[in-house]
């Protein structure tokens, strides 16, 4: 089933306790992407400033990922986000951001993806959100995402937009900014009740927890001991998580569940290394065996 994602496409600096990478692949389309090719194709809509190097669209070729939608802007800018993490390394802190072309207009939606059944709509504007979302005909699920910015800023435009969609993914400090709740279970419901029929609500290391009609299902983080660089870990777990669902085509109560498990392992491949660096060396195979693993963990005789 085609998969649709839109969402910033970016060049980090990353700093963490374990080390930096300067001016490295980046951007939340990028991380969901390259996760979601370990089940799905993927079509990318997203634009780039004139200085985007070569190196990473060659990177890009590398997978299954339609860069038909990929549009670079004459006389611009790609955006930058410098970054740093510390301490238990549950949360980034934002050191500088040049947003150079995602400043100007948005992209658009090729003719030729038109026809895309899933679309995730990655962090940003709410109102570019359904821009975006108007230029797909008819799809059968749409999941966005947001972030504190929109919550403070752009409230009634983000319940807009989740007025328009079929799923949330958001962490859960955000989605307690944007409720006004403490409770998960009751922030849950209160998601739902803008529109969406589910929420996932990211933990961080503590996991997701998924709120729909059918009740709460609480997933824990894969334990790792090897954590590199969480950027991307969100992305990836989305990407992991819808690029699933476009593969088996259910929406069902169960695959969504069976569709988290699988964004939790995408997210915990992407935390071992800085960038993309981990992601690429992972295979399927890989994915497989440490679902193995989870589920066996899971499971509670």
């Amino acid at each position: 089933m085609s998969l649709l994602v839109t969402g910033s496409i970016g060049i980090d600096t990353v700093t963490t306790p374990h080390g930096s990478a300067d001016d490295v692949l980046g951007g939340s389309a990028i991380y969901f992407s390259f996760a979601a090719t370990f089940f799905s194709p993927v079509r990318l809509v997203g634009v780039v400033g004139e200085d985007f190097p070569d190196a990473f669209r060659d990177v890009l070729t590398r997978r299954e990922i339609n860069t038909l939608g990929l549009e670079t802007r004459t006389g611009s800018k790609t955006f930058r986000w410098t970054g740093k993490f510390v301490g238990d390394m549950n949360e980034a802190e934002t050191v500088g951001v040049d947003l150079n072309v995602l400043a100007e207009a948005g992209p658009k939606v090729p003719a030729a993806f038109a026809d895309s059944r899933i679309v995730f709509l990655a962090n940003t504007h709410p109102a570019l959100q359904r821009e975006l979302l108007a230029q797909v005909n008819a799809p059968k699920l749409t999941v966005c995402d947001t972030m504190d910015l929109w919550i403070e800023n752009e409230r009634d435009e983000l319940l807009k937009t989740l007025g328009m969609v079929d799923g949330v993914i958001i962490n859960d400090a955000e989605a307690r900014q944007l409720t006004g709740v403490y409770n998960l279970v009751e922030v849950g419901r209160q998601l739902l009740s803008c529109g969406p029929k589910f929420a996932v609500i990211k933990k961080g290391e503590h996991g997701a927890m998924l709120i729909s009609a059918d009740g709460a299902t609480a997933i824990p983080a894969y334990p790792t001991d090897n954590v590199k660089d969480p950027t991307g870990a969100g992305d990836s777990f989305a990407g992991g998580m819808l690029g699933y669902l476009a593969e088996s085509d259910d929406f069902s109560p169960a695959s969504l569940k069976r569709a988290i498990v699988r964004g939790t392992i995408c997210s915990s491949f992407t935390i071992e290394g800085f960038s993309l660096n981990r992601v690429l060396e992972t295979t399927r195979d890989d994915i497989n065996t440490r679902v193995a693993q989870f589920t066996r963990m899971l499971r509670i005789d």
